[in-house]
């Protein structure tokens, strides 16, 4: 789950724009007669269908061919193919200095093309704040400067070039691009249709911009509250309506011809501990694991998901060795392998995240996770480290090349079926036809308008008339936009309720508001109509709980938004007013604002279950509570 942080490199023409052939710079593509003279082996070995359903299984012919590809790399070309990397940068060739200087640091290359002729690394990833996705046409030009990096190196291999956009909270391409809402707000609207919707836009237009595998869905139940690193990432709490939903977005996906990855396996919906910085425990028995945790991954499987991803977490009734779950043979050979059937690509998460570190060193890791049964080892802390660690145990006799060669047969099945060995390049047309286009952006307005949750409306308060509270004030938490997005929260929401005739005004408070804040806010409430506050994971001690009972007691009618976890509202009895957008993001914000307006009604309903504040063992908000007008 390197995936929850905020957050490339390829080339630029010197227009900015993907190159065309012979264009000068380093976006420039090779011709299509040069591509195939580079890669004649490859594409003269691939005829797979390229299928968006379910067997992964190449046609024998398929397999012999690329098992011939397999033949003729050297050792230290399989063991890169196994390893999906990190690198800064906003180009493949020539990154900003600065950039230049945390590759040298962190991996001992200046850049992407270098990375790659070093280790022939088998896929890159792009992240924020690595500076890989400043804009749809640098990132496409960075994608191409990859692909032309790799193919034109001897043996040369098309690239995965993977991303976490899960949209909501985790994105890590932002506008123009459209910005979908996330899992749980899916899954408050509950709508299959919406979610296959969802994965087919998102993917086409990370396809256009070269992206071909996406870190998404997430796949995990979160059956916990406290949840500090999974929670609105998830569908939701009920597996059935995880499973379908999962499912749904999977086909979306890969009917786009991007690789969807289900994910944290064997499922990390039940921890209070963040893999990222500690080592979670699982206590669920096998039997509630069958019929919780299992049923949405089984669902991807038999959806044809492309890729899953593990879990840095320990799991005991599935393997007691105290091993997580990425190091487990029990779990992914016996479990994940044998008794649900998968043969696809299976990936690790972060291998710099501490939940895969506490055991053993960072030399062990990716050897470990190999013998369990993983095929991609993602972003290892230190590339040199563990390339060298893979090279040395096969040398050794720890690992067979035939090991290695059995996930690399996965490995390019995959990009085979992407159709990347015929064609790894896109286009400047590519991206303005397709990456954010009104149909696109209008088509994830009306999915934000079917999620928003309307729980506590006192009175029918809602919607705000602009005739009695024409004057807002909006206030509270205004964290970093999460995607992309323009933010901050509270002058979205102002500046879409001014859109919708309303006049008002934004003021920040914070997530942690100060008593000055406070006092602030409290002051500014008296001269308006009504006051719209944004809360942010709520809880018994915080001083945004102060900032709305200080903000009710003015008399002035409250109407809160929590912009991320539902579970907020179990410790605001006293709002007036009270909805669910599940995230911050534009879109859903956005989407909010509509409902306060009355412009669409709240269709929502509740995918987790809110439980009293004063009483956990008690239900507030059952699953599937909502509220309408």
């Amino acid at each position: 789950m390197h995936d929850t942080s905020t957050g490339s490199t390829g080339s630029t023409t010197s227009s900015g724009r993907p190159g065309n052939p012979g264009r000068p710079g380093d976006g420039a593509r090779p011709s299509r007669r040069t591509v195939l003279a580079a890669t004649a082996a490859l594409t003269a070995a691939v005829a797979f269908e390229q299928t968006t359903g379910t067997a992964h299984a190449a046609s024998p012919a398929g397999d012999d061919r690329l098992r011939a590809l397999i033949s003729r790399m050297t050792l230290e070309e399989k063991v890169g193919q196994l390893f999906v990397m990190r690198v800064y940068g906003h180009s493949a060739t020539a990154p900003d200095q600065a950039d230049i200087d945390a590759n040298l640091k962190e991996i001992g290359v200046r850049t992407a093309a270098e990375l790659i002729a070093r280790y022939r690394v088998g896929g890159i990833i792009y992240f924020t704040w690595a500076h890989n996705t400043r804009d749809p046409h640098q990132i496409a030009d960075l994608s191409n400067g990859i692909q032309t990096a790799s193919l034109t190196q001897p043996r040369g291999l098309p690239v995965l070039v993977t991303t976490d956009q899960e949209h909501g909270i985790v994105c890590r391409v932002g506008k123009p691009a459209t910005l979908f809402p996330g899992a749980m707000a899916i899954g408050a609207g509950g709508s299959r249709a919406d979610a296959r919707t969802l994965g087919r836009i998102s993917g086409a237009e990370l396809r256009a911009i070269g992206i071909n595998q996406d870190y998404s869905p997430d796949a995990d139940v979160n059956v916990n509250p406290a949840n500090p690193v999974i929670g609105v990432r998830s569908f939701g709490a009920d597996p059935d309506a995880v499973a379908a939903l999962v499912a749904a977005e999977v086909r979306g996906y890969q009917g786009s011809r991007v690789a969807a990855t289900a994910k944290h396996f064997p499922g990390h919906g039940d921890t209070a501990v963040d893999s990222h910085y500690g080592f979670p425990v699982i206590t669920h028995s096998r039997e509630l694991w069958e019929k919780l945790d299992a049923v949405p991954f089984r669902a991807a499987i038999r959806a044809g998901i492309d890729s899953i991803m593990t879990a840095h977490i320990q799991f005991p009734a599935l393997d007691d060795s105290g091993d997580p779950a990425t190091l487990s043979r029990p779990i992914l050979t016996g479990i994940l392998r044998g008794e649900l059937g998968y043969d696809g690509v299976v990936v690790t998460d972060s291998l710099g995240m501490e939940g895969v570190r506490t055991k053993y060193g960072d030399d062990r890791v990716p050897v470990l996770a190999l013998k369990a049964g993983v095929d991609q080892l993602l972003n290892p802390p230190s590339l040199d480290v563990a390339w060298n660690a893979v090279l040395t145990a096969v040398r050794e006799g720890e690992l067979t090349e035939a090991r290695l060669d059995e996930s690399i047969l996965r490995i390019l099945r995959l990009k085979a079926r992407l159709g990347l060995f015929d064609e790894p390049y896109v286009s400047t047309a590519g991206v303005d036809r397709t990456v954010g286009t009104p149909q696109h952006l209008a088509a994830a307005d009306r999915i934000a308008e079917r999620t928003t949750t309307l729980l506590v409306n006192e009175g029918r308060l809602l919607p705000l008339s602009r005739r009695t509270h024409r004057k807002l004030l909006v206030v509270g938490a205004d964290p970093a936009s999460p995607s992309g997005t323009t933010g901050p929260p509270t002058g979205v929401l102002a500046a879409a309720l001014t859109e919708l005739g309303f006049t008002a005004t934004a003021l920040s408070t914070g997530i942690t508001p100060s008593a000055a804040a406070v006092d602030k806010a409290v002051a500014a409430a008296a001269d308006a109509d009504a006051v719209v506050v944004g809360t942010y994971n709520v809880t018994a001690g915080s001083s945004q709980k102060t900032l709305v009972e200080r903000l009710t007691a003015t008399g002035k009618p409250v109407v809160a938004v929590a912009i991320r976890n539902p579970y907020d509202v179990a410790q605001l009895p006293t709002v007036h007013g009270c909805l669910a957008s599940y995230s911050w993001t534009d879109v859903e914000l956005r989407a909010a604002a509509r409902v306060i307006a009355g412009r669409v009604r709240p269709r929502g309903r509740l995918p987790v279950a809110v439980q009293r504040a004063d009483d956990p063992a008690t239900v507030l908000y059952p699953i599937g509570y909502g509220l309408s007008y």
